[in-house]
């Protein structure tokens, strides 16, 4: 074994090309060349030597300071306060924002509708805060909050006090509603405080073949000729000088584009009327209402901003073909609510029920197997119809027209015609009368047989002379087939 003094004096005697290749010859023998008694060991790895650590200090000698070095930051966190205690006022307006929340929408975290912007046109409810400088503030419920301009007012208002109003616009830089009261308008200052939906105050200054020119504030606007009213007005001239309340359709202030409808606050208040309207009528009362158009299937009348309709059928006790029959337009009449419908707004009115119903006095009046006098109002295939007052009609049977067969009620009777007729039977629950004029003629007797002799003796059957020669034939006799060859 070479020892490791002599490896080195080897190694450093030897040429440095010549040492790697024995070594690499050293390092690659296998099999019996390894059995050698001379082995060759690779030096020890250099290891790096250990920190020599400090003598400790002898007992109860003092420790020099040590600089702390910063605690990593830790991964456990305590659980917060999932619910304190939240003052008065906060208490209120979590109540406030929270009220109106399905519980079922609330446990599934859908709060998309929690907190959404009002738009304009809407309808809020709102409590007075306090009144500031030209304005009064309000609480809208939630985090919303409106103002009303205090010139716009009729009257001040107290705080607390609830207040319909209707929202104008969003004021994005005060965060506020800017709000309105229903019907009023709305003061603007330059065109970024134009919008489309609010109301504001315009004065017609002139007109042209298409409408109204109008100032607003000092802005200038346009109503078209269609938006001026609820109906076609011919007439544009009449206007100017006037003040309308109207709404912004279009406002466009890079254009100086103002355009207003008068007709759209004409129709809000007509709809607004028609609802308090609906909700004060009820089935069986009473109303003044003045005709406004006539049809063949009736009249439609206006009860003061919602308008009903008469049936044909219940505006006379009699039978009419149309409405001006019985009505006029711009007539004043009164009408008995027959049934309303909250869904679609319709009503349906009677005329004849503030007249007295002449079936009523039927029974005292057309007693059975009394004759009466009438006017064939009406030919039918089964029958005529006989008009014996207003509103009270009896049927002639075609049976009962004529002693012998009638194939047409025209060949005995026409309309207009007055007749005399008996009363056969009277039914007061289905209104229906049993007439009959054939009762009040005599049955016809059967024709005799009155001709004279020379008639008798033209219509009488020819005479037949006597025979006086056997009669041919019988089974005695031959048949005559024997001259054809025949045993028959």
């Amino acid at each position: 074994m070479i020892t490791d003094e002599t490896q080195t004096t080897d190694s450093a005697s030897a040429d440095p090309t010549e040492q790697g290749a024995a070594t690499t010859a050293a390092r690659i023998k296998i099999g019996s060349q390894r059995g050698g008694s001379t082995r060759i060991t690779e030096p020890p790895p250099v290891t790096a030597p250990k920190p020599i650590a400090p003598p400790a200090p002898p007992t109860g000698a003092a420790r020099p300071p040590t600089e702390s070095k910063p605690k990593p930051p830790s991964k456990h966190y305590p659980p917060p306060n999932i619910r304190d205690r939240l003052t008065p006022d906060l208490e209120m307006e979590f109540a406030d924002a929270v009220s109106g929340l399905p519980i079922d929408e609330m446990l599934s975290g859908d709060l998309s509708g929690f907190e959404t912007e009002l738009a304009p046109e809407t309808k809020v409810q709102g409590r007075v805060l306090a009144t500031l400088r030209d304005s009064v503030f309000f609480d809208l419920g939630g985090r919303k909050q409106g103002y009303i301009k205090l010139a716009t007012l009729p009257e001040p208002l107290e705080p607390g006090a609830t207040v319909e109003a209707i929202v104008s616009r969003f004021d994005a830089a005060e965060g506020l509603y800017e709000l309105t009261l229903p019907g009023k308008a709305v003061d603007v200052g330059d065109w970024s405080q134009v919008s489309e939906g609010m109301i504001v105050e315009a004065h017609v200054t002139g007109h042209n073949k298409g409408g109204l020119e109008c100032d607003v504030n000092k802005l200038r606007g346009f109503i078209p000729a269609s938006q001026i009213s609820m109906y076609r007005v011919e007439d544009l001239a009449r206007f100017v000088g006037e003040r309308f309340t109207c709404v912004v359709t279009e406002a466009n202030g890079e254009n100086r584009n103002l355009v207003l409808s008068r007709r759209a606050i004409m129709e809000r208040e007509k709809a607004e009327a028609k609802e308090k309207l609906l909700e004060s009528l009820e089935v069986g009362q009473t109303h003044e209402a003045t005709v406004r158009s006539l049809q063949d299937f009736g009249a439609f009348v206006d009860l003061g901003g919602i308008d009903g309709l008469i049936h044909i059928s219940q505006l006379s006790w009699d039978r009419i073909r149309h409405a001006s029959e019985v009505l006029e337009v711009g007539q004043k009449v009164k009408v008995k609510i027959q049934k309303i419908d909250p869904q679609t707004g319709k009503i349906g009115l009677a005329f004849r029920d503030l007249a007295e119903n002449p079936w009523n006095r039927v029974a005292e009046k057309y007693a059975t197997r009394t004759r009466v006098k009438g006017t064939v109002s009406r030919l039918m295939e089964f029958g005529a119809f006989v008009k014996l007052e207003p509103g009270v009609e009896g049927l002639i049977h075609i049976s009962e027209l004529a002693h012998k067969r009638v194939y047409r009620a025209s060949d005995i009777v026409s309309e207009g015609q007055e007749v005399e007729v008996l009363i056969m039977s009277v039914d007061i629950e289905n209104q229906r009368i049993g007439l009959s004029l054939k009762a009040l003629e005599a049955r016809p007797e059967p024709k005799k047989d009155e001709a004279g002799p020379e008639e008798e003796a033209a219509t009488s059957p020819p005479a037949v002379s006597k025979r006086t020669t056997p009669l041919t034939g019988g089974v005695g006799k031959s048949s005559g087939g024997d001259k054809f060859g025949l045993k028959w």
